[in-house]
């Protein structure tokens, strides 16, 4: 059982970035997936996550109107996509499997995270 995540790098302030979060060893189609993410001295947070259909999606209030979350269960990824981005999402961020189907916001409700991937925002 694996989650991997990727696309994080280095950007400018205003730019974009797009995460992917690939699984292996089990499915996400029946499960909610969600990002989190973890700054330096702090605790990790939610970011974004969505149903296992797709058809419904949470956002931190954070990342609302920037960050976008999908998935395409046919090929076991879910993405985010980030735009607008600034200093303050400097985070190592981290894709986890739900143990339900809905969406939710706490880390002890995820059973499988990935390793995280770092993503750095320059002012």
């Amino acid at each position: 059982v694996q989650l991997q995540a990727s696309g994080g790098g280095l950007v400018q302030a205003g730019g974009s970035l797009r995460l992917s979060c690939a699984a292996s060893g089990l499915t996400f189609s029946n499960a909610a997936v969600g990002w989190f993410r973890q700054a330096p001295g702090k605790e990790r947070e939610f970011v974004a996550g969505i149903t296992w259909s797709g058809g419904s999606t949470d956002y931190a209030d954070s990342v609302k109107g920037r960050f976008t979350i999908s998935r395409v269960n046919a090929k076991n990824t879910v993405y985010l996509q980030m735009n607008s981005l600034k200093p303050e999402d400097t985070a190592v961020y981290y894709c986890a499997r739900a143990f339900g189907t809905m969406v939710r916001t706490t880390r002890d409700e995820y059973a499988y995270w990935g390793q995280g991937t770092l993503v750095t925002v320059s002012s």
